[in-house]
């Protein structure tokens, strides 16, 4: 342990210097724009800079902190359209959606804004102190996930969010399903074969995250709007207040942690990623509030929960990267790639041959934590004056940021008629009452639990057995199957007792 804190210590020694200080915040301040910009996230953020930091000719720990903080911005910055616009920043901020819209409507907005900047804050901070603590431990523990503890874990995940979407299970579960069903079109990877594209050469790619996300939120919003108002004025309430207070601290505090430490482990699994960790805390926080919780109409601990554990899986995503050479996230992959670049393998000996390098990014993921508090706290005040914007500018304004994130893509026009197919799918949906969290969660997920029900199966020449092996896998399904079938269950009972309520007075 004291052999531990000696390097952290001089970790901070390499983290503090001008150079690498002045780096951290602007890697922030990059990534909390990236990341507020619907379609573009982490990936995009790191792919743009890596090859400038390269050409500048960066030293590789100064490289690797401005990519690392550039990272941990855009998972910062991601729940900004989310709250503000309903439109998520990445598929990391979707379930930030689903209660801080509502209380941007009903006048938090800037409450959401800072509550979800100290979330993500605390996230990080529990994630980044879990990697000194444990980053050996939980890194041989990530080797006993296989494929098909993978696709368990998927499962569990799709089962939290279609088993607590309120008292509409079976219109999430459709979400999911039509999710799942997108995420098939395209080239199947493993016999080449063109799937679902109608023969059309624009979906030989697939369907495209951004086309999806920017139609079933983004463009049925505004067709939402235009259907609910019709005056200039915003269409959002504004308060003087813009900070949380510290009864909402006390409030989500327990929560928050929670999530954080689901996060950090979800993290930790290469490839599980920020979407499934969000998901998961979500639905488990959802739970535990039982009946005093108003999930899905602004309760604000469905904002806290989602954006620790999606903040804490970023970091976590550098355990498996460090220790292993593994990626944890497709973020993560982009960054192996830019230690290529400078001659660097990570592993079990990176540790040992550059521990500079390695306590220097641990320690400057804690000084751009920080760093990214006193950015996005004092700004809580500039993007809440986005909803004094009438509607009149509001809605083109939004429409132009979304064609042009959708046709920056591929530059074709087919994506952005695509964009507007989805975005009168997604109104006619949403006037049903059918959720569109499940449905992008099922998108996201779905190529990975095919490709990895795909290598369970082949392992075993196609026997399922596999799937129910290991004692992961078994306890991932059991808590499935939990999810799927106890909240039904709650609700069969409440509604009972309401109805023999009266005729036992």
């Amino acid at each position: 342990m004291m052999d531990t804190l000696h390097y952290l210590f001089n970790g901070f020694g390499v983290a503090l210097t001008a150079t690498n200080l002045g780096v951290a915040a602007l890697g922030a301040l990059i990534g909390t724009i990236v990341g507020m910009l619907p379609g573009l996230g982490p990936i995009n953020g790191v792919a743009i800079l890596m090859p400038l930091a390269f050409a500048l000719k960066l030293p590789p720990e100064t490289a690797l902190i401005l990519l690392a903080a550039v990272y941990m911005g855009c998972e910062f910055g991601g729940r900004i359209s989310s709250i503000l616009l309903n439109v998520p920043g990445d598929a990391g901020a979707i379930m930030t959606a689903i209660d801080g819209y509502p209380m941007a409507r009903q006048g938090l907005a800037g409450v959401a804004l800072s509550i979800s900047a100290w979330s993500s804050f605390i996230g990080s901070l529990v994630a980044t102190t879990g990697i000194v603590l444990f980053a050996p431990l939980l890194a041989r523990w990530a080797l006993a996930f296989g494929p098909a503890e993978y696709f368990a874990l998927m499962c569990f995940a799709f089962a939290c969010i279609t088993g607590l979407m309120g008292d509409a299970p079976m219109k999430a579960a459709l979400a999911a399903v039509m999710g799942l069903s997108l995420s098939t079109v395209g080239l199947d990877s493993n016999s080449g074969v063109y799937r679902f594209t109608g023969g059309d050469v624009h979906l030989s790619d697939g369907i495209q995250f951004i086309v999806v996300v920017i139609g079933v939120f983004s463009i049925s919003e505004i067709l939402l709007m235009l259907e609910q108002h019709h005056s200039s004025d915003g269409i959002i309430k504004l308060t003087g207040r813009a900070l949380f207070n510290l009864r909402e601290v006390a409030h989500t505090w327990w929560c928050t942690l929670r999530s954080a430490v689901v996060g950090f482990v979800v993290g930790v699994l290469p490839g599980a990623g920020a979407t499934i960790a969000s998901a998961m805390t979500y639905a488990m926080e959802k739970r535990i509030a039982g009946e005093s919780g108003k999930f899905g109409e602004g309760d604000i601990r469905g904002v806290a929960a989602p954006e620790a554990a999606n903040n804490a899986s970023a970091a976590g995503s550098f355990v498996p990267m460090l220790t292993l050479g593994v990626p944890g996230s497709g973020t993560t992959a982009v960054m192996v790639g830019a230690l290529s670049l400078y001659n660097i393998t990570p592993g079990p000996a990176l540790f040992q041959q550059n521990p500079n390098l390695v306590w220097g990014l641990i320690a400057s993921m804690f000084v751009a934590n920080v760093l990214l508090l006193f950015i996005n706290i004092p700004m809580v005040g500039v993007f809440t004056r986005l909803l004094r914007t009438p509607n009149w500018l509001l809605v083109p304004g939004i429409l132009a940021v979304s064609a042009v994130g959708v046709y920056s893509v591929h530059a074709t026009t087919f994506d952005l008629m695509l964009m507007s197919t989805f975005g009168v799918i997604g109104f006619l949906l949403r006037k049903q009452g059918v959720p569109m969290a499940p449905l992008i969660l099922g998108f996201v997920l779905g190529d990975m639990m095919e490709q990895n029900l795909r290598r369970a199966l082949s392992i075993t020449n196609g026997d399922p057995g596999i799937l129910v092996e290991s004692n992961i896998s078994i306890g991932l399904w059991v808590a499935a199957i939990v999810m799927v079938t106890v909240p039904p269950l709650l609700r069969w009972r409440a509604r009972r007792r309401a109805r023999l309520a009266p005729a036992a007075g």
